[in-house]
Order: structure tokens, then sequence, then C-alpha cells
């Protein structure tokens, strides 16, 4: 493995070979846009859970769009038509507006924030034709004034604004109550609509065996599965978190694209300054938000003087990813589990806006596993693991 090969533009774009599943499932897509193109609201479902290949696929449908929206016969029924393609992740949209300077028929004005998308077709009266949602779990629903939107619910007004919609959803990735999404308010969207959906199974991002991605997936739903052999995935868990990053930047050095990630349990604020974790011996700063940076977190060289969020890494592949299981995770001896302390998580804005949320306890512990879900799987080649909690460690090290 070399440091060549490691940009996120490569990993996502729309020229990148797809899988079997990946082109069914852009056939299917492009179809269905074809036979609902002059109805008044349509709706396409994605599943998959991290790794499965989401966002390259959906890249792949929108540059296919695209291009016969601007370059298609005058016969080709999607040609002319005015599609988007929106994310609520702002590193997510970087990667897609450097990726759009790479291709002859796409164009940076191609992608949009959700309420961005939404004020302006309010704005205007316009309504687009096909419109694409990246990481569906992270649209809103609820009045969010911070985010200057004033509506319901994110998906609602997107359908309203646009004929066809794709939706790529996940949702073990709802990672604040402000978008919590279950699977009734999801398949509530499809009633009185044309819909489908589509499964993506196979997992593209961790190069591992069954037993290790069984063991990664579990470890995000608090459950400690007797670790595994694997001679494809380095998989580690460490006693002294100084060891743990000074292995990581060996690694980086070498092989590029390694990155040190944490639970949010450690203070962050954004007041323009750093903000420090410390466990033992080591002590480095949380990421910097950097928003006018070109390059997303997980491409920038510097970034492995940081400590990533869940923010900042959501949606990215690395090489290596280290992991800090802070303290709102512990070991549940009586379970022989992980257990989860609501009150230790440091992201308080994740539980704001709680009304209408059934037992919002239990709706805390889920966003936070969510989170370690998604930190858990970001490496292809290996996992580096740090706990906290001594009793979590001690779990962890033991075969």
């Amino acid at each position: 493995m070399s440091v060549s090969g490691n940009a996120a533009t490569g990993k996502l774009s729309p020229e990148r070979a797809l899988s079997g599943p990946q082109r069914d499932l852009l056939q299917r897509v492009i179809s269905f846009c074809e036979c609902h193109r002059q109805d008044d609201s349509a709706l396409f479902i994605i599943e998959g859970a991290a790794g499965t290949g989401k966002s390259v696929v959906l890249n792949a449908i929108f540059n296919t769009l695209q291009t016969r929206a601007r370059n298609g016969s005058p016969a080709d029924p999607l040609k002319g038509l005015r599609n988007m393609l929106i994310v609520n992740h702002p590193e997510m949209l970087k990667l897609y507006r450097n990726i759009a300077t790479t291709m002859p028929n796409l164009r940076k004005s191609d992608y949009e924030r959700p309420t961005t998308f939404i004020n302006k077709s309010a704005k205007t009266g316009q309504r687009a034709d096909i419109v694409l949602v990246d990481e569906a779990h992270l649209l809103l629903t609820r009045p969010d004034r911070y985010n200057h939107f004033s509506q319901q619910n994110h998906l609602e007004e997107i359908l309203r604004w646009a004929r066809i919609v794709v939706v790529v959803f996940d949702p073990l990735q709802v990672l604040k109550f402000k978008s919590h999404w279950s699977s009734d308010l999801l398949e509530s969207f499809r009633k009185d609509r044309p819909s489908e959906t589509f499964h993506l199974k196979t997992q593209f991002r961790v190069a591992a065996n069954t037993a290790t991605c069984s063991w990664i997936d579990a470890l995000g739903q608090g459950k400690i599965l007797s670790r595994p052999k694997d001679p494809r995935f380095d998989l580690r868990i460490y006693d002294d978190c100084a060891k743990l990053y000074s292995d990581l930047r060996d690694y980086n050095a070498k092989y590029g694209l390694s990155r040190l990630l944490s639970t949010y349990d450690y203070p962050y604020t954004l007041n323009g300054e750093d903000h420090f974790i410390t466990e033992g011996n080591f002590h480095l700063r949380w990421d910097r938000s950097l928003p006018s940076e070109k390059l997303p977190w997980a491409e920038r060289p510097d970034t492995i003087n940081e400590v990533g969020s869940v923010y900042t890494i959501q949606g990215f592949d690395l090489n290596y990813a280290g992991v800090i299981l802070g303290p709102s995770l512990f070991y549940d001896a009586e379970h022989d589990r992980i257990g989860v302390r609501p009150e230790r998580y440091e992201d308080s804005a994740a539980f704001q806006g709680r009304d209408g949320i059934a037992a919002p306890e239990e709706a805390k512990k889920r966003v936070i596993l969510n989170a370690l879900n998604v930190i858990l799987t970001r490496g292809i080649h290996g996992l580096f693991l740090y706990a906290h909690d001594p009793a979590l460690r001690a779990r962890l090290l033991k075969r």
C-alpha cells in the first residue's frame, strides 16, 4: 500500500468503477427518474450501513443525470432537467465541489446545503426536477433557528421543491435530536407518492474478514464479542493513548491518511480557541473549525496534529483510524457490554430539541452509540483503540 491514491476526490469520483450491486442501483435510479420525470412527487430511498459505497454510487448517479441533462439528445427524457445534489455536512460539501471542478458536466453550483436549497427555492418559487440527498440521516426533523431553518422537516420541504427526490439513509448515523429519524417517520414520506427502496449490503471500506467486521459492528452497538485474528486488518487495543498516537503518526508517515478520532467526551467550544484532549501522557488539541479551508479535514496534512470528531470524519475513509473511547463509555460488567453515560457526553447540542422524542434518555444513548459506530468504521486497513475507562480498557485487551 502506498500514499498515492489516498485522495477522497478519487475515491468518490463519478469515474470510479462500481460494483455489480452499485451498477444495478444506478440503473434503477435512472429508470425511476425517467418514469416519474413528469410526476408531481416521487421518492427513491437508498439504505446502507457505513462503508457500503452509498456516496460513491450517488455521485455516479448525479454525474449521469447531469451529463444527460446538459449533453443529451433532444429526444432524451432527462435532457434539460434542473438537478441538484444536497448534503447537510460542510466537509462533504467541500469534497463534492472539489470533485465538480474535475468533471466536464458538473458545476460547484450543483451542490448545496439543504436549508440553502429550501430557502432559495421558496424565494424564487422555482422547483427542481431531481434532487439527490447524501447523508439524509443528517436532515433536520424540526425547526432550527441557528441554521436559519424555520419549517418542520427538511425532507418534507425538499419534496415540496423537487419532483423527484433520491435520498441516502442510514439510521445508525443519526447524531442529533434535531435530526432524529425513525423508520416510521421515513416510511411516512412514501405514502401518496411513487417510491422505491434499494438496500446496499456489501462492505467496501473496511478491508477485513467477516469476523472482524462483525466485531466492529457489534462494538458500535455496545456489544463486546471475542476479538478475532485477521491477517488482513490491523486491529489493536492500547493501554497507553500516547503510544497509540505515536504508532498512528508512524503509519501516517508511511501510508498516509491515518488520523486520530474521539467520541465527543472532551470539552469543545467554537470560540476561536484551541481545546485539548488529555489522557495520561497524551495531550492533543481537538480539530480546529476552518470553514474556509478548501480541503476536507481528513485530507489536510496538518490534521495529523489534531483529534477529529464525528462531525469532521463522517462520510470519509481513512487508511488507519485511531479511536479514543471517552468518559461517556464505560464497562458494564453485569451485562458484559459497553455502558453509556449521557451526562459525560460533551456535545450538548446533540440533545437539544427533545420535544416529541419518546424515551429521551434512551434516545441519548442511541445517539452516542451512533456516533461511536461512525468513527469505528472509518479505517480501511486498521483500527487502533484506546478506552478512557480502565475497566473497559482491560476488557477490550482481554482475548
